[in-house]
């Protein structure tokens, strides 16, 4: 295949924008144009690449081309850093990376900060289990993630642990749980969910053989935490957010030997590139100092 680069970065922008219409502005071309390059790389590749739809989403075959798109474009602003000696304020690398909620809520935007002058970030951010999703169909670079096998193509460093305790208000526990923890309590008791996706709570349940409580959805970290200090329910909380300033100091902890430890992992292409890599040692390294 002859495949051209001004056709993988439409591919490229429209998945990141979600939308022809968006691409068409981040290359300052018109949404014709866009749609006249997606067509043509279609034509090259043999393949439906993208399927039209809000947002738009690659296809199994357009995951791959865009997996070469994103590539072709971090090799490239490696390529023009060199060239200019090293970072420089208009040479601004886009780098996108997958992470947890707590992780992001926590410890994850502190390693990144520092790295500010020379980078833009568009982090995703989705349940730890469901992280390398999105490295696996091309949408991001790297990712943190509870998956210890690496994806094609891609390569794998342990990070640590972040613990998790069964967390919620001393009226709450008193209310719901007198006499302790029980399969019967638990079942009865309310319980706050990040999202659909997380399956911590559930596990907890599982492991007390609890069935199903009633249950209130709360898709923040931050409002995750505040939902279970309100009274909404109980819920399972990161030591690291515990431990922040006043974070925990109105929750009790419903059992002290009911802890889940979530390994996590970085994940990211496996390709030569100074500027994933300085990423990957600012995550790592902080990691290092704030993972068990």
């Amino acid at each position: 295949m002859d495949l051209d680069l001004g056709q993988l970065r439409a591919l490229a922008a429209a998945v990141t924008t979600g939308s022809l219409d968006g691409a068409a502005r981040a290359l300052h071309v018109t949404p014709s144009a866009v749609s006249q390059r997606l067509k043509a790389l279609e034509a090259a590749t043999g393949r439906v690449l993208l399927v039209r739809s809000k947002p738009v989403r690659v296809t199994s075959s357009g995951a791959a081309v865009l997996r070469l798109a994103r590539q072709l474009e971090l090799l490239a602003a490696d390529t023009a850093r060199e060239l200019d000696g090293g970072e420089s304020p208009g040479r601004r690398i886009t780098m996108p990376i997958a992470v947890n909620a707590d992780s992001l809520a926590t410890w994850v935007l502190p390693a990144l900060a520092p790295l500010a002058p020379g980078y833009s970030f568009d982090l995703r951010s989705t349940d730890q289990e469901h992280t390398v999703d999105l490295l696996r169909d091309g949408t991001v670079m790297a990712a943190v993630t509870a998956e210890a096998d690496p994806v094609p193509g891609c390569r794998v460093a342990r990070l640590g642990v972040m613990r998790y305790r069964p967390m919620a208000t001393p009226d709450f526990a008193r209310r719901w749980f007198p006499a302790g923890i029980s399969a019967e309590a638990l079942a009865a008791a309310p319980v706050v969910v990040f999202d659909r996706r997380d399956d911590l709570q559930h596990a907890y349940l599982r492991r007390h053989g609890a069935g199903d409580p009633p249950t209130s959805y709360v898709p923040s970290s931050a409002d995750y935490l505040r939902a279970i200090r309100l009274g909404l329910g109980w819920g399972m909380v990161p030591d690291l957010q515990l431990s922040g300033a006043g974070d925990g100091a109105e929750l009790a902890e419903l059992e002290p030997d009911g802890v889940i430890d979530v390994v996590l992992y970085w994940q990211q292409w496996r390709l030569v590139s100074p500027a994933l890599d300085r990423v990957a040692d600012a995550v790592r390294e902080a990691a290092r100092r704030r993972l068990d």
